[in-house]
């Protein structure tokens, strides 16, 4: 084992790997310090499937082009503006180049799914998913002699004055200490500690479910940010889905993601609908319907399509519920049945023509009438057999973290911090102050691991 490292990067997921690669080709000695065990390694890039990069002509899998304004704008509407402009246009910048290294590193790509992820020319999909991008970076960066620890939690860096001085860590059971030239924290959010999550949503936390990794637990986060170091973001606001509601508490992952709601209607426990299902193609919206289920009672919400839209979107890892009638259904999902027939009768009353209808795009098939409405893909659900899934939310990651600027460089008050850098979604708040898009959480990540791993080797050499 090395016993003095150049760089120690906590955290193994896409930011960490990023940033050790980068830091070892610059020369750097580097240390690994990932919480969990070999198996689970990667944190949450291990669920991802994508990253949205920007193109000025077909890119690899990428067809057309995707501009730098219209990455920009789309990013704009889903956060409604809180973002830090600076910082976003330099991640949507950088991710052409991107693209290129990553493949360069390992990473391989397949052709964009079609239908409701409307992709193909904004993100691209990584062939295996997010484990073989894990596992193609683990290979790269241990040929080039990065040093990996697992089972490796941080319990504390000691920040003495402008510096970090000390990394406090278990391993093997022990507790160890270590002084690097330089430290970056890739270690995620908070959201698998649920304490945490309820002391910043209330109560209503504990119905949560995490989607991905039960290590992030927040730990280091907490620790710089009780010693003064600047921070960023909401603790209320996350990356939240609607995702399956029969999903387990912890690392379900994409499988059990839900992309059926533009083609359904959404109601509570009560059977009442409350959001516009249609709002825009789903990578724009679906981010934002883990909050709306977190609003409603119990904070639990139900799918409700039929026969003709089975076919129409990815399926959930869980068959869906199925029911001869609706008030069958409704029986079969603890509805009331005579409540939810009134809201399908009414929904179905305020459709229109239809003949407009088209899965992929969108396409103004709108209810009259109705409140809320659904201002796309609004067909009557008439065609038996009727099928139905619940809705829990999940968080994927939290917003609140270390605030850093265009070097991935934190600090207290104006002052920086002179050897500790951020990446991943433990800095993804100084981008993300809400909603999110498709494919971003990787592409910040790909992007500010890079950085950080090229000033930590700078300050280390």
């Amino acid at each position: 084992m090395q016993t003095d490292p150049d760089i120690v990067i906590i955290g193994g997921g896409n930011a960490a790997l990023c940033a050790a690669i980068t830091a070892a080709e610059a020369g750097a000695r580097v240390r690994i310090l990932e919480a969990a065990p070999k198996a689970y390694r990667g944190g949450n890039s291990r669920h991802t499937r994508n990253f949205r990069c920007m193109h000025t002509g077909p890119l690899g899998p990428l067809v057309d082009s995707y501009g730098e304004d219209e990455y920009f704008a789309d990013l704009i509407k889903v956060t409604d503006g809180k973002t830090d402009a600076h910082l976003a246009r330099m991640v949507i910048r950088e991710s052409e180049a991107c693209l290129p290294w990553m493949e360069a590193h390992g990473v391989r790509f397949q052709p964009s799914l079609s239908g409701t992820l409307s992709l193909a020319r904004t993100n691209a999909f990584f062939r295996g998913g997010g484990k073989s991008l894990v596992n193609a970076y683990y290979r790269t960066a241990e040929a080039l002699g990065v040093e990996v620890l697992y089972e490796a939690p941080v319990a504390h860096l000691e920040l003495d004055g402008d510096r970090i001085v000390r990394v406090d860590y278990d391993h093997g059971g022990a507790r160890h200490h270590v002084s690097p030239a330089s430290v970056i924290v890739a270690s995620g959010g908070f959201q698998a500690d649920t304490d945490w999550l309820a002391r910043a949503w209330g109560p209503a936390a504990k119905n949560f479910l995490i989607r991905g990794t039960p290590f992030n637990r927040g730990v280091v986060l907490a620790d710089l940010l009780d010693q003064g170091v600047e921070q960023v973001g909401d603790p209320t606001q996350c990356h939240a889905v609607a995702i399956d509601g029969r999903a387990p508490k912890y690392d379900g992952g994409i499988v059990t993601r839900l992309d059926c709601v533009p083609f359904s209607i959404v109601v509570n426990k009560d059977a009442d609908r409350f959001y516009d299902e249609g709002e825009d193609v789903w990578p724009k919206r679906y981010a934002i319907w883990g909050r709306l289920v977190a609003a409603q009672p119990d904070q639990v919400g139900y799918v409700i399509i039929d026969a003709k839209s089975l076919n129409l979107f990815m399926p959930s890892v869980f068959p869906p519920i199925k029911g001869d009638t609706i008030e069958d259904l409704a029986r079969k999902m603890d509805l009331p049945p005579d409540r939810l027939r009134n809201t399908v009768d009414t929904f179905n009353a305020a459709c229109g023509d239809t003949s407009g209808f088209h899965p992929t795009e969108l396409d103004g098939v709108a209810t009259s009438g109705l409140v809320p409405a659904k201002t796309n893909w609004a067909r009557p659900i008439t065609e038996p057999p009727f099928y139905g899934y619940s809705l829990r939310t999940g968080v994927t990651f939290t917003y609140l973290g270390l605030k850093v600027d265009s070097r991935a460089q934190c600090a207290i008050g104006n002052r920086p911090i002179g050897n500790l850098w951020a990446a991943g979604e433990t800095m993804a708040g100084s981008i993300l102050g809400q909603g999110y898009l498709a494919g971003f959480g990787m592409t910040i990540g790909t992007v500010f691991g890079r950085i950080a791993g090229r000033e930590a080797a700078a300050h280390a050499n």
